[in-house]
């Protein structure tokens, strides 16, 4: 532990990770509140195949939930390699601080319908960072050959 910018990547990493166990427990809460059921044996135990349906509510949250595994699961490898490399902390910590808050728009913008182009623009945000980081991750390798 004697990595600060480790350190930081793994406090950013486990706040987004519970981030994304939040969004998951409630889009269960949202499911068995509006009983919309993916799977015929969880709808005929919480009443009757009549739901196992769709929800609009339910879809929201699990398209967020989604693309948060699409986006945050690849920072987090591009991320642990970044802080091998023993990058200037304040600048990794840049990095780590917009993508985290950058995601954190990024659901809150899905989940309430936010006005656009608020969601894409988080998107974009948090995307900086990890382009920065895997540039940076490729330059660093690519100067060993």
């Amino acid at each position: 532990m004697e990595r600060p910018v480790f350190l930081m990547f793994v406090f950013y990493s486990t706040l987004l990770l519970l981030k994304m166990f939040l969004l998951a427990v409630i889009t269960g809460q949202i499911r068995l509140r509006k009983k919309a059921f993916a799977n015929p044996e969880d709808a005929l135990r919480h009443g009757g195949l009549e739901f196992y349906r769709e929800d609009p509510d339910v879809e929201r949250y699990r398209r967020a939930h989604r693309n948060d595994m699409e986006n945050i699961f690849p920072f987090l490898f591009l991320g642990a390699i970044y802080s091998l490399l023993d990058p200037t902390p304040g600048i990794a910590r840049l990095h780590f601080v917009v993508f985290f808050f950058g995601r954190l728009l990024h659901t809150a913008a899905y989940v309430l319908s936010f006005k656009p182009p608020t969601r894409s623009v988080a998107y974009c945000v948090a995307q900086l960072p990890s382009f920065s980081i895997a540039f940076q991750i490729l330059f660093s390798v690519a100067s060993y050959w």
